[in-house]
């Protein structure tokens, strides 16, 4: 496994893990940077990951919500909901992961952690979201 993949798949478990303790992402990242609670510290990128969702959260849940066709956020998984928003990031956000690279990604981590169901739906939802995206510039 890459060490983005490592990355990746750290952040969508703190992403989740802050949405179920009810704190903030950027917080719990922070905390972690400072005090880790494993034996190797945070990959820089999980930090990037992390804190690019939180600084774009309100509008990544618009987008999200605008393109997930009859499923609200409250409604998906809250696995999903951290692999959706964290690889909308990486697509809007992050010209140095293609958006192709980004979507398996997400597909890969709802195959991994989430409903049998989650990988199409992931996978639809982010390739609309990248299809849309050079409108929303």
């Amino acid at each position: 496994m890459g060490a983005r993949t490592k990355a990746r798949r750290r952040a969508v478990d703190l992403l989740f893990e802050a949405e179920q303790r009810g704190a903030n992402a950027g917080t719990l990242v922070a905390e972690r940077v400072e005090a880790p609670v494993t034996e190797a510290p945070l990959n820089p990128y999980t930090v990037t990951l992390v804190e690019g969702v939180v600084a774009h959260w309100v509008d990544t849940d618009e987008l999200l919500t605008t393109y997930s066709q009859g499923w609200t956020l409250e409604r998906m998984p809250a696995v999903d909901r951290a692999i959706l928003r964290l690889a909308a990031w990486e697509i809007l956000h992050n010209d140095e992961v293609p958006d192709v690279v980004a979507i398996s990604e997400a597909v890969a981590l709802a195959t991994e952690l989430s409903t049998d169901e989650s990988p199409k739906f992931v996978n639809g939802l982010l390739a609309r979201i990248a299809e849309v995206k050079p409108t929303l510039a």
